[in-house]
């Protein structure tokens, strides 16, 4: 009551804004500044004062870009997507907006950046890398549409990393349904890494859990189909012993 007496009498001091007046260079130099010290939160609430007060011209265009960076390095994946996407859709004709594109991809990366470290959850089934299909994406679209830009190697980079992480999630979700009995789901998982990810080292894995899988259905024709893919692919493959008791010890060790 004594707090709403003194409010209503002005006696409570005001909150002063100290970047009352200031420019649009000022607001955005100031930012930079703080930026380049690692005063993250300061500089993206002085990048989005900079657009709200000066919503046209260079530096708020600039401020834009640059608080999807700040939301970035403030481990802020989720506002970093945003603002970079906002920044492309607002500016798809902007000498940086191949930034954006480089810049929307790593905080997807760095959302999913633990994708490999949850592969040993208990149900895989649940597991949706979500981010990691986004930034795959958004690096593919930086290298299509500027295979010249100073980010594209780097992004084609990320996305080989990528391509063997999602192919592994797809073959630990397999092995999670086969555990359970689901054969059809886990022959299912195995096809599409084989559909999609021919290039990763999980293939190995997925095609011994498609021959499994389908051994189980009793579907000998595909069983022996996935073998020889995976004999022509792997000829060495721990998973093709010739010896059925080492087989029973090694090919399924896994499982």
């Amino acid at each position: 009551m004594a707090l709403g007496l003194l409010a209503g009498c002005g006696l409570l001091p005001e909150q002063i804004d100290e970047t009352k007046g200031w420019s649009a260079s000022k607001l955005y130099y100031t930012a930079k500044e703080d930026l380049s010290e690692g005063n993250f939160e300061k500089a993206i609430k002085l990048f989005e004062s900079l657009e709200a007060r000066y919503p046209y011209g260079a530096y708020a265009q600039q401020a834009q870009l640059e608080v999807a960076y700040a939301y970035y390095k403030d481990n802020e994946p989720a506002s970093a997507v945003a603002a970079a996407e906002r920044f492309i859709k607002l500016h798809p004709n902007h000498p940086n907006v191949d930034y954006a594109y480089y810049l929307r991809g790593l905080a997807n990366f760095v959302e999913d950046h633990s994708l490999i470290s949850r592969l040993g959850d208990q149900d895989l089934s649940d597991r949706d890398p979500k981010s990691a299909r986004e930034a795959f994406e958004a690096f593919q679209q930086l290298a299509t549409r500027f295979p010249e830009s100073k980010y594209t190697p780097d992004a084609v980079a990320r996305m080989k990393y990528l391509v063997n992480a999602l192919a592994s999630s797809e073959v630990h979700v397999a092995v999670y349904y086969y555990k359970r009995g689901a054969y059809v789901a886990a022959a299912n998982r195995g096809k599409y890494v084989l559909e999609h990810y021919r290039q990763s080292p999980a293939l190995e894995e997925a095609l011994a859990i498609m021959a499994k899988s389908y051994d189980k259905l009793g579907l000998n024709d595909l069983r022996d189909d996935a073998l020889r893919v995976l004999k022509l692919n792997f000829p060495k493959s721990e998973y093709l012993s010739k010896d059925p008791r080492a087989r029973e010890k090694s090919w399924w060790k896994f499982w």
